[in-house]
């Protein structure tokens, strides 16, 4: 079990932290809208009303006795002093949402460790699931790769990793297959497809939007 702050309980900040919570972990949630907080304290650890950008009160919380924090908050000013503040007091990893562009180049060149555009990477999802109809999700890894989720084509049912040939003939690999409620990571080249299992494949995206073809 790991320990997070989140800061800005906007659409974005509540969905982080809800699902960290529901993960098993504990998560100190901030905002400075009240009502906001009350709506979210029974499902996290603890939720408080406060200014994240306030170095007094980031002194009081112990900031650098999380294992992360996620500055998720709208307004770039506050963002980015927030973010200062984190880094002074010792935070030990941090992951900032961006509004744009510029936002995240400050943001990295104050030190954070992961910027995220939570905007962007839905409309590039939304895009995908138009385009390619028979991947369920995508997850861009860097401008030539990415992680798909997609459903098993149906010549793949009963058949195993090995007899496909997977990553000999498209040039993927796949790193996990969930099947009803269990998912198997790196499952080994003697795991067969059943009807309606997820396939997790991660490649260059010429070769993963080939999957889509297969029948």
């Amino acid at each position: 079990m790991k320990s997070y702050l989140v800061f800005g309980l906007g659409r974005f900040g509540q969905s982080f932290a809800r699902t960290l919570s529901k993960l098993g972990h504990d998560v100190l949630a901030v905002d400075n809208n009240e009502d906001i907080v009350q709506q979210i304290s029974s499902e996290v650890t603890h939720a408080l009303v406060a200014e994240a950008a306030n170095e007094e009160f980031l002194k009081t919380v112990g900031v650098k006795n999380f294992d992360a924090a996620i500055v998720a908050i709208g307004d770039i000013q506050s963002s980015l002093l927030t973010t200062v503040l984190l880094k002074e007091l010792g935070a030990k990893y941090i992951l900032a949402k961006a509004s744009n562009d510029l936002h995240a180049k400050v943001l990295y060149k104050i030190g954070v460790d992961k910027v995220i555009f939570p905007e962007k990477d839905m409309g590039i999802r939304a895009a995908n699931s138009i385009l390619y109809r028979n991947i369920i999700d995508i997850i861009e890894l860097f401008p030539e790769y990415s992680i798909i989720e997609l459903n098993a084509p149906s010549s793949w049912i009963g058949k195993n990793i090995r007899e496909l040939a997977v990553r000999t003939k498209y040039s993927v690999n796949i790193i996990a297959l969930r099947k009803s409620h269990d998912l198997s990571m790196l499952p080994n080249a003697d795991t067969r497809f059943d009807e309606n299992d997820i396939v997790v494949a991660l490649g260059k995206n010429s070769d993963l939007k080939a999957l889509q073809n297969i029948k």
